[in-house]
């Protein structure tokens, strides 16, 4: 801490330097947002945009980028609904890189199984899914990313993984658990 006592501040070079350093696993967190690898650009380049012109008041830049990825995902999904335009177009073959080696493609197909399946969940659900699972987050840090109750990630956690399996079907077992589920949590 400089002049005694005050918290360091954050300049460009810091923001260029984490970017560089965490950008991939954001874009990762943004795509499985999204389900699409150009709405995932897009999502994370708005995040970041805004994220830079508040970079210096950011104390935690992982959960400050993950909450706003999640939140931004949700309001573009709830405007996408309320217009009833698509701003992503799930069936594009650009969402899988080319495979090279059938180990690849499979991993190319479960990967784009998994994409269309979690884009039949509700956005909030997609969300915690996604910060819980592929973010690597507890119960109680996705609930402080979203700003919501821990009951309520149990429950979109449950409803959703339900949803999963169901959508998935033989590909199912290699979804994480179910714990108890919730009162009411249905498929």
């Amino acid at each position: 801490m400089p002049d005694g006592g005050a918290p360091a501040r954050r300049d460009d070079r810091s923001f260029e330097d984490y970017v560089a350093d965490r950008g991939m696993t954001l874009l990762r967190t943004a795509v499985f947002l999204t389900g699409d690898r150009q709405a995932g650009e897009d999502l994370l380049q708005d995040v970041l945009l805004r994220t830079y012109r508040r970079w210096r008041h950011v104390d935690d830049p992982d959960s400050y980028l993950r909450r706003s990825l999640a939140n931004a995902a949700v309001s573009r999904a709830r405007r996408r609904l309320r217009t009833r335009e698509s701003l992503v177009d799930w069936d594009d073959p650009g969402v899988d890189e080319p495979a090279g080696t059938a180990d690849e493609a499979g991993q190319a197909t479960d990967r784009r199984d998994l994409l269309d399946a979690l884009r039949q969940l509700t956005p909030r659900q997609r969300a915690v899914i996604v910060l819980r699972y592929f973010g690597d987050l507890s119960e109680a840090q996705v609930a402080a990313e979203l700003g919501c109750a821990t009951s309520s990630v149990k429950t979109h956690t449950a409803r959703g993984l339900l949803r999963l399996r169901a959508l998935m079907g033989p590909a199912a077992p290699t979804l994480p658990p179910l714990s108890p589920s919730p009162k009411g949590a249905t498929a």
